[in-house]
Formats: C-alpha cells, structure tokens, sequence
C-alpha cells in the first residue's frame, strides 16, 4: 500500500513523543516531570525540529506534565512558537482518540504537531503511514523512545480526510541533547 496523493496542499503532521520523564515516588502519573535527560532531550528535539523545517502552524499538546515540559522546552528554540492546545484527552488517547483530536484541526493549517505519550503515538504513526521512505516504518514498529519525532506528510484539502494507510512516513528522528 502507498500514501495517496490527491487534491489539496501537502500538510505535515508532526508527532512528538514526550522527553524522558522522571518517576518520583508518590506523584501521579500524570504529574510526572521531565527527569535530567528529558530536560537535556526536548530542547534539542526543538533545535531538531527548526533545523528541519517542521515548525508546526499549531501544536496539540497533552496536558500531562511531562508533555507539557516537553512542548514548552522545544518550543522555547523558535524564535515564535505557534498556538498550542492543551487537550486533556491526549493524555492516554488510543489511534481514535488521537485521531480525533487531528480531525479538528483547522484546514488553514498545514503542519501540525501533536505531543504526546505511547503507546498511542507509535500505533497512530503506524497505522497512519500507508508507506515510509528508506526503514522509517521499521523503525517505528520496532521501538519509537521518548524524545522520538516522526514526520507524516499526504495531500488533503481538510485534516478531516486524514485516514489509516493515507500518509507518507517521511522520517524518524530521536535527538538527544549533550550532557554538560
């Protein structure tokens, strides 16, 4: 199976898995912060994310905390971060959930980032990408880690006609910031 092409512009839609969070003891899980390698990761995914020219015209956020940090510590390397939404439902969302959440975008906007928590974001990317370039899909099916970015392009005159098998998984990146 291929990604389609068809009427509309070529949109993005950008999927970020939150950075490395921490586990401190009696906090709930989704007030769970970014540990020390989080905190290093997610500003480089945002170096990563500029650098390739995937800075999104709106972001979905969850409103977990560790996605949260996530999104205010990559956003924070752009010069002007665009809108953000913080949906509660993001937050342990499943490929139907998520994917309502992407049908509600706008049609004025062409990349969308969404951040947010596996295993949902795997399986979403997964069962989006009808086709991957060079081993992207491979890449994904066999572990998609905290700070991971996955790129899906397909042409589509609303975010409405984004459906299972119908996007190219473009890439797969996992940057990691430096220790200091």
């Amino acid at each position: 199976m291929t990604a389609r092409t068809g009427a509309g512009p070529l949109r993005r839609l950008v999927v970020l898995r939150h950075a490395k969070s921490a586990w401190p003891e009696g906090v709930a899980d989704h007030d769970r912060p970014l540990g020390p390698r989080g905190r290093r990761d997610a500003p480089e995914a945002g170096r990563t994310l500029a650098a390739s020219d995937l800075l999104p015209d709106l972001a979905l956020c969850s409103t977990a905390v560790r996605a949260r940090q996530t999104w205010e510590l990559a956003s924070a390397q752009w010069g002007t971060p665009p809108t953000v939404r913080l949906d509660p439902k993001l937050y342990g969302a499943d490929v139907p959930e998520l994917l309502a959440a992407v049908h509600e975008t706008p049609p004025e906007v062409v990349t969308l980032l969404l951040v947010g928590h596996n295993p949902g974001l795997e399986e979403l990317v997964l069962t989006l990408a009808g086709d991957s370039l060079d081993d992207a899909l491979d890449e994904v099916r066999v572990k998609f880690p905290t700070s991971a970015i996955a790129v899906l392009t397909w042409h589509g005159t609303s975010w409405q006609a984004l459906e299972p098998g119908t996007a190219l998984l473009t890439s797969v990146m996992v940057p990691r910031g430096r220790m200091r």
